[in-house]
């Protein structure tokens, strides 16, 4: 690679990672002016976000808990927003926004529910199927989508707004009709040889959640890392993204990148759903999409749609939101304050080309001033 181009993608990446950290700070100041004419201390809500998820320590702890055991807890709770993130990322890649991350996520969950979640499969081969099916199914209805894109030219923003409202009611009629548990009124409850996490887990005189779907986010996001930057699949991924007309002049194949983008967009969406629903939670409730399939969009925004950024940009967002309930409790503000500081941060993130538009004209203007100083000595 030559050092002009090693250059500007050292800047690209400099570029980006300035607008994180200031969508960070913009957020943070946000949050910060509301906390203050609400009479609180930013500060001290700042703290009790990190307390809430193990980051920091609480000044007492309940019986079975402790500061690692609440970290663990947030573990579980981060690892479906990693595999969704990456599931928009990798769609983006390719120029495909992949809105339908909730309803794969929820077909995934509730196929891997009622298939192994209600049966006595053993432990260890029960856990196995789940991940297996929540692949395959994902992939499925994203590749239906991806199909549908270059079949029939379906716009997959409009197929996948559109699968998503196909599988909440159908999953639904199921769930109400066979699976529901009449005091919850939720799915019945899946057995714990079936579930990604191990649940309550005591060691010593604590209990943890203990996330196995982290692990696997860890190597997707390696894999998806590989893939984009070291494979002939990867280059014609972002060659698609790039300009479709200008990659199928070079010979590559469009249609089938589009579908195979959207598979392994769909996959790893089926991974949020099952480390979702049969990680997180034990149980799906009808009529419902999970936020987080949609919040997943901004957080691989914030990201730079790479797996690197997306894990942290994942991280901030969910210390928000995870530790909003805590923050709430000790100082009396609404736990919606979370929602609004995130919010904030994201709204910016996705504003990140005006903001190198700006940079580049003020850029501009320096070195005309320069240029003209140096012309005048």
């Amino acid at each position: 690679m030559k050092t002009a181009e090693k250059k500007k993608i050292k800047s690209q990446s400099g570029s980006y990672f300035q607008i994180a950290v200031i969508s960070l700070l913009l957020g943070l100041v946000i949050g910060s002016i509301i906390m203050l004419i609400l009479g609180q201390n930013p500060l001290s809500a700042f703290y009790n976000f990190l307390q809430g998820c193990g980051i920091a320590p609480k000044s007492n702890y309940a019986g079975g808990k402790n500061q690692l055991s609440d970290f663990s807890s947030f573990i579980d709770y981060l690892t479906p927003m990693i595999f969704a993130a990456l599931a928009v990322a990798i769609a983006m890649k390719a120029g495909l926004f992949n809105i339908g991350i909730s309803g794969q996520m929820l077909f995934a969950g509730f196929m891997a529910t009622i298939l192994v979640g209600y049966s006595e499969i053993p432990s260890g081969i029960a856990k196995v199927l789940v991940v297996i099916i929540g692949i395959l199914c994902g992939a499925l209805m994203g590749g239906l989508i991806g199909f549908l894109k270059y079949k029939f030219n379906i716009n997959e923003v409009v197929s996948s707004i559109m699968l998503n409202y196909i599988a909440e009611y159908i999953i639904s009629f199921f769930i109400n009709t066979m699976y529901v548990d009449p005091v919850s009124r939720q799915s019945t409850e899946i057995s714990q040889s079936a579930r990604l996490t191990l649940h309550q887990i005591k060691i010593g005189d604590i209990k943890y959640d203990i996330p196995i779907g982290f692990v696997i986010a860890i190597i997707a996001a390696v894999i998806i890392k590989f893939i984009l930057d070291k494979t002939v699949l990867g280059y014609e991924i972002k060659a698609v993204g790039a300009n479709k007309k200008a990659a199928e002049y070079a010979g590559i194949a469009v249609n089938k990148n589009i579908l195979v983008t959207m598979g392994i967009s769909g996959a790893l969406s089926g991974l949020a759903g099952v480390t979702y629903y049969m990680g997180y939670l034990a149980s799906i409730q009808p009529k419902t999409l999970s936020d987080l399939g949609f919040n997943s969009i901004a957080v691989s925004i914030l990201g730079n749609n790479e797996p690197v950024g997306i894990f942290f940009s994942a991280i901030i967002v969910n210390i928000i939101d995870k530790g909003s309930t805590y923050m709430s409790s000790k100082t009396g503000l609404d736990a919606e304050i979370a929602p609004v500081i995130t919010g904030v941060i994201l709204l910016s993130s996705a504003c990140g080309v005006m903001y190198r538009q700006y940079g580049k004209k003020i850029a501009e203007k320096l070195q005309e001033k320069k240029n003209a100083k140096e012309d005048v000595a």
